[in-house]
């Protein structure tokens, strides 16, 4: 091969002609040995089942049902966002719901770490290789379990899905309870202060006082009509009716605006009270099911056809490479001794043609002055 030829394609399909019974049965050998390195007998086959979930928009019962202007993003059928999405995702990877998952179907065992060293990192890892959680291209959410168990798969995809709305619930009902017990200790302090009143003004009626502007407008007329006639009985009885009016009227008038006022604010607290109720005591799912998760009837790993072609392309380009060193770079040594070989050559008939030259101008030096004293 000469050098304006190096590494053409028809210099590769020649050398893949040359070579082409030893190439194919090279194929032949990498697809049985990946075929059976593949198989079961080495690599244990896993199913995967899938759930398919989106995230509801609102997590409040209260707000969705009880409150007169609802916004759409609290609408209990309104899918969740991209917000949403996030929290679902955060949720479904937490180590709440994997440590259930674990406890639940005994991976522990199932994946053979009961007696390892480092057990729980292992199950962990594993955990991490066959649960994944992500976000779809269609703004869902899915739950991706392989195991080699194909029930098993579908059972841990679904109780994921199952046990996401127990662990949102949990989360949410503990703040739930506490803002439950605030408004709650509210509302009943409240009613307690109500009753107080009315009962101060329960008593105050008792003692006459019952309206205590119209009564003393009454009171006063009266008054200046039985002086005018002169009763005396009738002034004496009028006027220790004015006397208890003004002794128990201040406290009548304090107490009745207070308590108007406060079932005023009853009646907000009472809102609050009866929606912190609902929130704490009732549960909504927390999620939409587009897909169930179903046993697989098909393994979906290993893939054998990939990994014996994978396997017979990278010995092919590995093979062709050898080939190619094999034929080429004997070839090309030789060539760089050659050209070393006729180097050296050129340079030694150099140095020789210089060195006769340098000795035939120095015998033309000598013989100059011969002639000059011949000449005299």
């Amino acid at each position: 091969m000469d050098t304006d030829s190096r590494f053409d394609s028809t210099y590769l399909f020649r050398l893949i002609y040359k070579h082409r019974k030893k190439l194919i049965i090279l194929l032949l050998i990498t697809a049985v040995v990946a075929a059976i390195v593949s198989s079961p007998l080495f690599i244990e086959p896993k199913y995967k089942s899938q759930l398919i979930l989106f995230p509801s928009s609102s997590n409040s019962i209260s707000k969705s049902l009880l409150t007169e202007q609802v916004n759409i993003k609290q609408d209990i059928l309104q899918y969740g966002e991209d917000e949403q999405i996030d929290q679902m995702l955060q949720i479904l990877n937490s180590t709440r719901i994997r440590d259930k998952i674990i406890e639940r179907f005994d991976l522990l065992n199932h994946y053979g770490y009961a007696n390892s060293k480092y057990k729980y990192t292992k199950l962990h890892d594993s955990y991490k290789k066959n649960i994944k959680c992500k976000r779809t291209e269609f703004a869902a959410v899915s739950v991706t379990v392989l195991d080699k168990d194909p029930q098993m798969a579908a059972d841990i995809a679904n109780t994921i899905g199952e046990i996401y709305d127990s662990t949102c619930n949990e989360m949410q009902k503990d703040r739930a309870m506490q803002a439950y017990k605030i408004v709650e200790k509210a509302y009943l302090d409240k009613v307690h202060d109500i009753r107080v009143m009315e009962d101060s003004l329960a008593v105050l009626r008792s003692l006459g006082v019952n309206d205590y502007e119209t009564q003393s407008e009454m009171v006063n007329e009266q008054l200046a009509i039985v002086i005018a006639k002169g009763d005396k009985r009738a002034i004496k009885d009028l006027q220790e009716q004015v006397e208890i009016l003004a002794k128990y009227g201040t406290p009548y008038v304090s107490l009745r605006d207070q308590l108007e006022y406060d079932k005023l604010q009853l009646s907000e607290i009472k809102a609050k009270y009866d929606e912190a109720k609902v929130d704490a005591e009732q549960i909504l799912p927390q999620k939409f099911i587009v897909s169930h998760a179903y046993k697989a009837e098909r393994k979906s790993y290993p893939i054998r056809w990939l990994i014996v072609l994978l396997s017979m392309l990278s010995v092919f380009i590995f093979a062709l490479f050898v080939i190619v060193f094999i034929e080429r770079v004997p070839g090309e040594i030789q060539r760089e001794r050659e050209e070393e070989t006729n180097k050296s050559k050129h340079n030694l008939r150099s140095d020789k043609l210089q060195d006769k030259r340098e000795t035939e101008n120095t015998d033309k030096g000598k013989k100059k002055p011969d002639e000059r004293r011949d000449s005299l």
